[in-house]
């Protein structure tokens, strides 16, 4: 693999203030959650797939949304848990493998046979009912797998951080610019899995960007504890990273 599976880590952190502004949708059957830009400000044609982390469509991650519209994109948070994800800070024995396979009732699994059909009907509903032509896809944690999986449906540009569960299979076949926002210490996506991804991206030909940042730790991006110096700096520049990406590579 070019990221290890999810593991605890990808559920612990810290819930940042704010009152989102976007709102809740229906893509299909699934949940989801619309940022809109302001009128003088959009990108026309242009929008973003966010794909989240295990805990989902929440008040991070709408925050999140709600700031990349304020940069001109539309932005759609798409619940792939078909609502079950998980809550923050879930104790040490909680058993995310059968979560994974199962889901929590057991009758609601999260594997990629789940997750892909919901992720196209994403793309789906951005082209037809938003007028999107061009997609960016942001995928934190577990959400980078499947950022990686659907360049081929859809995805033109992309952007990753502390990715998990990607396959290299999966890695080698993107058709489109891809940035990654790493940390430090990560053990779903340590030094080994990074290099091992910066030598198949050389391979693959599309413009790529790795960049790491110290002090922080998996889930940073998203749920950092932004008290901290450190973690606010590298919270704030990850997310710096993805607009000045689809800046430069979607519009």
């Amino acid at each position: 693999m070019a990221s290890n599976p999810p593991a605890r880590c990808c559920t612990v952190g810290v819930k940042h203030e704010g009152t989102p502004t976007g709102k809740s949708v229906k893509v299909g059957k699934w949940d989801a959650y619309l940022a809109t830009p302001p009128a003088d400000k959009e990108h026309k044609g242009v929008g973003l797939l966010y794909i989240p982390d295990v805990i989902g469509i929440w008040q991070n991650s709408q925050l999140m949304a709600d700031q990349f519209a304020a940069n001109g994109y539309l932005t759609l948070i798409i619940d792939v848990f078909n609502g079950d994800p998980i809550s923050l800070n879930k104790p040490d024995d909680f058993d995310f493998m059968a979560w994974l396979t199962k889901g929590t009732n057991g009758d609601n699994p999260h594997t990629k046979e789940h997750v892909d059909p919901i992720v196209l009907e994403a793309i789906k509903a951005l082209k037809e009912e938003y007028g999107i032509k061009k997609i960016g896809a942001l995928g934190y944690c577990f959400g980078a797998k499947y950022v990686v999986r659907h360049y081929k449906n859809g995805i033109d540009v992309g952007y990753i951080a502390h990715p998990s569960f990607v396959d290299e299979e999966e890695l080698e076949g993107i058709t489109g610019p891809l940035s990654i926002a790493a940390a430090e210490t990560d053990q779903i996506f340590p030094a080994d899995k990074r290099h091992k991804s910066e030598e198949i991206l050389q391979k693959v030909g599309q413009p790529y960007q790795i960049n790491l940042f110290s002090g922080v730790v998996h889930g940073f991006s998203v749920r950092c504890d932004t008290s901290k110096k450190i973690e606010k700096f590298a919270k704030e520049q990850a997310f710096l990273q993805a607009v000045a990406w689809f800046d430069n590579w979607l519009l």
